[in-house]
């Protein structure tokens, strides 16, 4: 039986203007997530949303919302963010000297605590970390624009966080080019969820792109 995996569709790959049928869209293709980017034009060169868009989009789904902070010292908002409906808070260890206090903060609000690494981070940057994380993001491209392509050094270090993780209870999510081309190499080396957002966005048919993306096409 193969294991689920979670498909967390990028709302900054949609409209702006039409976010509640973007939302829609994500419920009736069968994606179980949705993937908030929130950038602050310091930690990556662009700015997106603030936690009010995760508030809105907080009313008018149930599915769990996945937050990225990519911004400089998160341990700031973690607290705005959470009370905003993030399910589950990721922070990146490039962010700032507070990685802990971040991760402790986001469990103490009672939400699951991801944090994220970059590609030119060496992925035992978590190994401090493990005891407090739920979930593990290992970007496939730089952080800060969707549509990039990904970088297949990533898979390697997806293999090498699984091993790293070992027996802890904590998912592995891949985020940046993933696409119908390169998904199963991302599942088979060790992926429990994945980030798209032009692949889903900009499909005719959402629903076999979230089927692809759970590797079942």
């Amino acid at each position: 039986m193969k294991k689920e995996i979670f498909v967390s569709p990028s709302i900054l790959s949609a409209n702006f203007c039409e976010m509640g049928g973007a939302i829609k869209s994500i419920e009736q293709a069968g994606a179980q997530w949705v993937h908030c980017d929130v950038m602050d034009g310091l930690f990556v060169p662009n700015i997106t949303f603030g936690s009010k868009m995760v508030a809105d989009i907080r009313k008018i789904t149930g599915l769990v919302l996945d937050v990225h902070l990519m911004i400089v010292n998160p341990e700031r908002y973690v607290e705005e963010f959470s009370k905003s409906g993030a399910d589950i808070i990721v922070v990146h260890v490039e962010a700032g000297e507070k990685t802990k206090e971040a991760l402790e903060k986001i469990r103490a609000c009672g939400k699951k605590a991801g944090l994220s690494i970059k590609p030119n981070t060496p992925v035992c940057a978590i190994v401090p970390y493990l005891d407090l994380l739920d979930m593990v993001l290992v970007m496939s491209v730089e952080p800060g624009f969707s549509g990039q392509k990904f970088i297949p050094a990533a898979l390697e270090k997806i293999v090498e966080a699984e091993k790293l993780i070992g027996k802890r209870n904590i998912l592995i999510q891949v985020d940046g080019g993933v696409n119908e081309e390169n998904i199963k190499d991302v599942i088979k080396a060790g992926a429990d969820s994945v980030v798209a957002g032009n692949m889903f966005f900009l499909a005719d048919d959402k629903k076999q792109a979230a089927r692809i993306l759970k590797g079942w096409d």
